[in-house]
C-alpha cells in the first residue's frame, strides 16, 4: 500500500510581493503543482512543516495530499532544489496524479539479512543497485521493495530480476547487480628477511652522500697542493 502524507499550502501568484524572494524571506518555500490536463498552480509552503516531512518520508514514492484553499490534490514530488551553499530548500514541485492512471517511479531497495558470506566467511557485501524504476498504480506504490541477501556467498549476486513487488512492472534491466558479496581484504604481510632487506637499502641510501661527499673533499685537496 502506498505510504501517504498530507502538506497544506497557499497559492502564490506572479506578483511582484510575492515573487520568490520575498516567499523564502517569509521562512516559506516557493513551489508548484502541474499536471496532465492543468495548468501549473504556483504555491509557497513553511519551510519548517516541508522539511520535516521529508525527514520522514521517501519522496520519489510517496504520495502527498496538498490543500490548498479547502481542496486536496494527490500528487507525488519530482523535484526539491537545494541551495548549493546554504542549508535550505529552494524550490520544490509537485505532480498531481491520478488514481486510475500507471505512474513510473523509482523506489529504494533495502536489503533484509546478513550475507552467509559475511558472517562465516568474513566477506564485504556491496550494494550495487540502490532503486529500481517501476509502473504502478497510485494505489499500489510501495515505500520500498526488500531483497533478502541472507543465502549469498562469497563471489555470488543477487540481481532485479530476483525482485518481487505485488501489483507493479519492474522497468529496470533483469540482468543488473543489486547486491554482491566479495572476498574480504588481505594485508600483504612483510617478512622478516623482507624487512631486513629493506633497512639494508635505507641505509645504503643514507650513507651513500657521504662517500660522495668524502671525495669531493678529497679531490679539491689534491687541486690544492
Amino acid at each position: 500500500m502506498a505510504q501517504i502524507a498530507q502538506l497544506t499550502a497557499e497559492p502564490r501568484t506572479a506578483h511582484r510581493k510575492t515573487g520568490a524572494k520575498a516567499v523564502r524571506n517569509a521562512g516559506k518555500v516557493p513551489a508548484v503543482i502541474y499536471g496532465q490536463g492543468r495548468e501549473p498552480q504556483h504555491l509557497s509552503v513553511g519551510s519548517v512543516e516541508l522539511v520535516r516531512l521529508l525527514e520522514r518520508i521517501v519522496p520519489a514514492s510517496t504520495i502527498v495530499e496538498v490543500t490548498v484553499d479547502g481542496r486536496m490534490v494527490k500528487t507525488l514530488i519530482r523535484e526539491v532544489q537545494r541551495h548549493p551553499l546554504r542549508q535550505g530548500i529552494v524550490h520544490v514541485d509537485f505532480m498531481e496524479i491520478q488514481a486510475g492512471k500507471k505512474l513510473r517511479l523509482e523506489v529504494p531497495v533495502q536489503l533484509v539479512g546478513i550475507p552467509d558470506g559475511v558472517r562465516n566467511q568474513g566477506g564485504i557485501l556491496d550494494q550495487v543497485l540502490r532503486t529500481v524504476e517501476i509502473e504502478v498504480l497510485p494505489a499500489d506504490i510501495p515505500e520500498k521493495v526488500e531483497l533478502d541477501v541472507s543465502a549469498l556467498v562469497i563471489g555470488k549476486s543477487v540481481h532485479v530480476s530476483e525482485l518481487s513487488i505485488p501489483n507493479a512492472v519492474i522497468l529496470t534491466d533483469r540482468a543488473l547487480t543489486v547486491a554482491t558479496v566479495s572476498a574480504p581484504r588481505v594485508e600483504e604481510e612483510v617478512t622478516p628477511a623482507a624487512a631486513a632487506a629493506v633497512e639494508g637499502a635505507e641505509a645504503v641510501a643514507v650513507a651513500e652522500p657521504e662517500v660522495i661527499k668524502k671525495g669531493k673533499i678529497d679531490e679539491e685537496e689534491g687541486a690544492e697542493e
